[in-house]
């Protein structure tokens, strides 16, 4: 299938026939953040003293699987993939040491997901910086190359492993949904404070005769040319996402933690001195924060580090130490030196994002262009941050996409669909009723929107991420779905019309969170007990080969009519799963002698459906699941499609 090339156009991606594009996509895939050999999926207790030597050939998908993964993303209605490659992918072996076997493997999946009609943008994936300290993302050598020895980091607290924390007789040894307090511990923080703030906060920090910021950024940057250099003549690939979810490291916080959230995560809660300290050997107290039924609550404290171990490798000095951030007393005490060292930067208080996410974004984005000049970057910022009002410098490439993750929290967070009672986290106020509920929902997708306005000049907006957790309520589903495999999943579809309510009310386009062919009832995506999978083996029936739709978890909920290319502005879209109503607005364009293409899927319309529309010829091919209308005048125009009654 050869895609219509795209370009960006007030607001849209819109194809060569002059046609606004809905971009709607799954992630591909979690499976991504892993290699294949060894086996290091988070259950699997290791140290990772053999990060040099794997391979992630074969994972988002192993390309002999890779056309029965896509033909059924394709029947689901999905038209794009943001897909993930670790930085450490491509580089595990060292320093400008490219596994190109795996770059061939990647180009040849990308090729195929082409040919099966999928537009792509390239996900720089990294959680919490490395799978070392908790998460994905880096190579293990970013480490060795600052002087941390990241085999310590379990013993002395600097991160938080899955791979040592997790006991199956004791569910509160790893809580599912913990990883992320990793971003306020030593490992994850310090390298991210050093991969985008080393040049002021780390001056004395050289390694090869550079600054550790210029010289891990070149890197990174390095890495993701290699896959610009083997996609630069795949039009179907649009671009690259600049950096999942990038962490503040300790840039813009006090040491003593003062101006700190405490709430943000689940776990322990580290202020920038206690992971400081544990790094470099100090025993410190730090709070434990768990969900109540009031809120996030601060539960017990507890000593970490009490061995008193080092990440420092024999030799290395301590970074902040030698930059005079904190220090010994005459009691041999640590003390704080500076307590405002990433607060106060040359006489003023920093800025996240205008002084070191926003440059490196603009690095990023030139050094991608001088391969191919229309790469597409998108780029995503704290959104929580930006929906509550603060007031913001962000300057950005031209050419960006607004890409911000939204997930529903407190559902996540109680690991159950909260449809009577929720919290809205930017308005800070309880939701009653499931009618304010499915309202903030789309009152907060409006504000995602229209961070595009404020940042990227009104330029598209792809919400990168959002889902649903599958083994909410202690994996109901999975129980009921051997005796009712229909009705097990009835919350998820409701969880997931609502929240594709709120994006259809938005026109936005959006990736799902996300698809992984090796999920599995037992350890979720194989990543620190996350389940966010729409498909899964487990639930694949024995002649799944012939049920293109076996192994997929609450279809009903994203698998919904939408409309996919318009000849004109579209204006409304909405759809009623109960009653099977589907009605899309647009202010059409004569001009555009391409079809409007409507996606309309058969599992919502089991015994047919009828189309209406205002003016227009309409043609229907049932085996694409499209409805195709050809219009003849300007000026609005109505597209309705009703069930069949039985």
């Amino acid at each position: 299938m050869l895609l219509p090339k795209m370009h960006i156009e007030e607001g849209w991606f819109v194809d060569e026939y002059g046609r606004r594009v809905l971009l709607r996509g799954v992630n591909f895939t979690a499976s991504s953040k892993l290699p294949v050999s060894p086996d290091e999926s988070t259950h699997v207790k290791t140290d990772f003293r053999e990060h040099r030597s794997v391979s992630f050939i074969g994972h988002p998908v192993p390309l002999e699987e890779a056309e029965e993964h896509f033909s059924r993303l394709k029947h689901w209605g999905f038209n794009t993939l943001r897909f993930l490659i670790t930085w450490e992918a491509i580089e595990h072996a060292g320093p400008g040491e490219y596994d190109t076997a795996f770059i061939d493997y990647i180009e040849k999946l990308l090729k195929i997901a082409g040919e099966h009609g999928f537009y792509v943008f390239i996900d720089p994936h990294q959680d919490c910086w490395s799978r070392m300290t908790g998460g994905d993302g880096a190579p293990g050598w970013t480490f060795e190359k600052v002087g941390i020895d990241f085999t310590k980091f379990h013993d002395a607290g600097a991160a938080w492993l899955m791979q040592h924390n997790y006991d199956p007789g004791n569910p509160k040894a790893y809580p599912a949904m913990t990883w992320a307090q990793n971003r306020v511990r030593f490992g994850c923080a310090t390298l991210f404070t050093l991969f985008l703030g080393g040049r002021d906060f780390a001056p004395s920090c050289v390694i090869e005769g550079q600054n550790v910021q210029d010289y891990l950024q070149s890197h990174f940057i390095g890495a993701f040319k290699q896959v610009a250099e083997r996609t630069k003549d795949m039009p179907h690939v649009l671009g690259f996402d600049s950096f999942n979810e990038p962490s503040v490291g300790f840039i813009g916080l006090k040491l003593d933690g003062s101006n700190m959230d405490s709430r943000e995560s689940l776990g322990y809660s580290f202020t920038p001195i206690d992971a400081m300290l544990t790094g470099s050997g100090f025993t410190r107290t730090v709070p434990y924060w768990e969900i109540k039924l009031t809120g996030l609550r601060e539960t017990r404290r507890d000593e970490i580090n009490p061995g008193k171990i080092s990440c420092w490798l024999d030799g290395c000095e301590d970074i902040w130490k030698r930059e005079g951030v904190w220090g010994l007393d005459e009691k041999g005490e640590p003390v704080i030196l500076q307590n405002d060292y990433f607060f106060v930067k040359n006489g003023r208080e920093v800025d996240y994002l205008r002084d070191y996410l926003s440059p490196f974004i603009c690095r990023f984005a030139q050094e991608l262009r001088s391969v191919n000049a229309d790469t597409v970057i998108l780029y995503e910022g704290p959104a929580e941050m930006m929906l509550k009002g603060k007031v913001i410098e962000w300057p950005l490439p031209e050419n960006a996409v607004n890409a911000p993750h939204w997930y529903d929290f407190p559902t996540v967070g109680f690991n159950r669909f909260m449809c009577r009672v929720s919290y809205d986290y930017v308005q800070g106020r309880l939701l009653l009723g499931g009618r304010a509920i499915r309202k903030a929902f789309a009152r907060q997708m409006a504000g995602l929107k229209a961070l595009a306005e404020r940042f990227s000049g009104g330029g598209p907006s792809v919400v990168g991420e959002f889902g649903l957790r599958y083994d909410m309520e202690k994996k109901k589903a999975y129980r009921k779905f051997r005796d009712n495999p229909h009705k097990a999943w009835s919350s998820h579809v409701k969880a997931l019309s609502w929240y594709y309510d709120a994006l259809d009310a938005n026109l936005l386009g959006s990736c799902q969170w996300n698809y992984n062919p090796e999920n599995n009832n037992e350890w979720g995506d194989l990543w620190n007990l996350e389940d966010f999978s729409i498909f899964s083996r487990d639930q694949q029936s024995a002649g799944w080969k012939e049920d293109i739709n076996s192994g997929g978890r609450a279809i009903e909920g994203f698998c919904r009519p939408h409309f996919v290319a318009v000849a004109g502005t579209p204006l409304t879209m909405e759809f009623d799963m109960k009653k099977g109503t589907f009605l899309f607005e647009f202010d059409g364009d004569a001009s555009i002698k391409a079809e409007t293409l409507i996606y309309v899927p058969a599992i919502q319309y089991p015994d047919g459906y009828d189309v209406t529309v205002s003016e227009g010829d309409v043609e229907r091919r049932d085996e694409e699941q499209l409805v195709l209308m050809r219009i003849h005048r300007d000026g609005p125009h109505t597209v309705k499609i009703s069930r069949k009654a039985k």
